[in-house]
């Protein structure tokens, strides 16, 4: 009698699971994301050391509107969080984030170069750094390194219910490689060309959801932002720290400055009297 109940039991699992999947993506859908706002460029790297799970805490709690952060993999295949081709820069270790494994990625200490107080920082995965960030800010992931990366990342983030905000910045070949496994995930042209324009006409070509531009803030880039946003595409900035410019960026019609300062920058931006559509706040657990 036990053994056909358990068989009942367990031919009914696949559909609740199904059914609470749905109901999860039913209550993402509701999900309003910000129209505009500032980018916290790897976390508050001004304040706290980059691409750490202190620094994006530290950004959200700034009331950041996206996120930007690096991932690329080691050398036996874990997706880590690290901007650098090495460690050199932000670890007290040495060499190529590809020539080290996971296990010895992770006893690096990561933030005792920016600070004492930060000491015994790690190197954080893509999965932990998922896992914190709340479910109504933009998620700007930057791709380093060639192959299927694009393709892997994507996966997670279906798997983890984050295609409604998270997009990869990325090449055209990744693009591609990503969209044919998971066809609604979410790009930012990184394919940059000779001139705006250019970019600006790859970026529509290649029917991307976000542009990333960047140099000298010129009248120019109204016009940009004129022709994108025909298209639906999404316009970032990389990236400054400057009130002024962030003030002409807005003006221009740009939606997501890039800030290194993002705990200052949002102090400008309220004292700018710039509004983001639904500001930052947690989600309920």
């Amino acid at each position: 009698m036990k053994t056909i109940l358990f068989v009942i039991l367990i031919s009914f699992l696949p559909a609740f699971c199904f059914s609470q999947a749905e109901a999860e993506k039913k209550s993402l859908s509701k999900i309003r994301l910000p129209e505009r706002g500032l980018c916290a460029h790897r976390g508050a790297m001004k304040t706290h050391p980059e691409n750490t799970l202190s620094a994006f805490n530290a950004a959200i709690e700034a009331g950041a509107h996206m996120i930007e952060f690096d991932v690329q993999l080691t050398k036996d295949n874990q997706m880590v969080v690290i901007h650098d081709g090495t460690v050199d820069r932000t670890t007290n270790g040495t060499g190529k984030v590809s020539d080290l494994t996971f296990a010895e990625i992770r006893t690096l200490d990561a933030g005792g170069w920016k600070s004492p107080d930060f000491k015994g920082e790690q190197i954080p995965t893509l999965d932990e750094t998922l896992n914190i960030m709340p479910y109504n800010i933009w998620l700007n992931i930057h791709i380093k390194g060639d192959g299927d990366m694009g393709l892997r990342i994507a996966k997670v983030l279906a798997k983890k219910n984050r295609l409604h905000q998270a997009f990869l910045a990325c090449g055209a070949k990744a693009a591609e490689m990503a969209r044919k496994e998971v066809p609604e995930i979410l790009i930012c042209n990184m394919e940059r060309q000779a001139s705006n324009w250019d970019y600006v006409k790859g970026t529509m070509d290649m029917n991307a959801d976000f542009i990333q531009l960047r140099g000298e803030i010129v009248p120019q880039f109204a016009e940009f932002t004129r022709t994108l946003k025909r298209s639906g595409i999404r316009i970032n900035y990389f990236g400054t720290d400057s009130p002024e410019e962030m003030k002409r960026l807005f003006d221009y019609g740009v939606d997501f400055p890039l800030v290194n300062d993002i705990v200052h920058a949002v102090k400008v931006v309220d004292e700018l009297n710039i509004t983001p559509v639904n500001p930052n706040f947690r989600l309920e657990d």
